[in-house]
């Protein structure tokens, strides 16, 4: 039992005695009651959704397109040293990937595009690149650092959320992904 309703169950057990019966009755249900109200019910953390153009800026892409698919957001910039390795990697895992219903989608937050374009001459990816220069998007996920990234759920769910690039945790997260998609 949670602590704070034994206690409410135990004062109203003590005080019972100095009750009149139909106070008696009412008093241990009312406490549940109040238990249920005071204590929020923590709901799944939804991913926040956004509209934003492609890199080359041909079409926009909203989170609801994916929706029913395993997302790994991330979020780069040119100046990134970590997204020198991050991105060619996660385009690997977006290749071993390749028809299943997980995609890696990509939010450049450079000032300038022709930087990130330079970019991607550099280090190629396959998967679908979107821009932001508005910095809502960073903000509504409270980015802290590049690059970032987060893992979201056929439904819309933040399932994690990775600061910096560490080749090691891909192999974690190909069994996470895997086991979103076996749901």
């Amino acid at each position: 039992m949670n602590p704070c309703l034994k206690r409410c169950v135990l004062r109203s057990t003590l005080l019972a005695p100095y009750l009149n019966s139909v106070l008696q009755g009412m008093l241990i249900p009312l406490c549940m009651l109040l238990f249920f109200i005071a204590v929020p019910v923590e709901a799944e953390p939804q991913a926040p959704e956004f509209a934003l153009p492609e890199l080359n800026g041909e079409r926009v892409y909203a989170l609801q397109d994916y929706r029913g698919k395993v997302i790994y957001l991330d979020f780069w910039a040119s100046w990134c040293g970590p997204c020198r390795q991050s991105l060619p990697a996660l385009n690997v895992l977006h290749k071993e990937m390749a028809g299943r219903d997980f995609e890696v989608v990509a939010i450049n937050l450079d000032e300038n595009p022709r930087d990130a374009l330079q970019f991607l001459q550099q280090y190629p990816v396959d998967y679908t690149i979107l821009v932001d220069r508005s910095g809502e998007t960073p903000r509504a996920y409270e980015l802290t650092g590049l690059p970032t990234s987060v893992l979201i759920d056929q439904r819309g769910v933040l399932v994690a959320s990775f600061e910096g690039f560490d080749p090691a945790h891909l192999v974690k997260l190909r069994r996470a992904i895997d086991i979103l998609l076996a749901q």
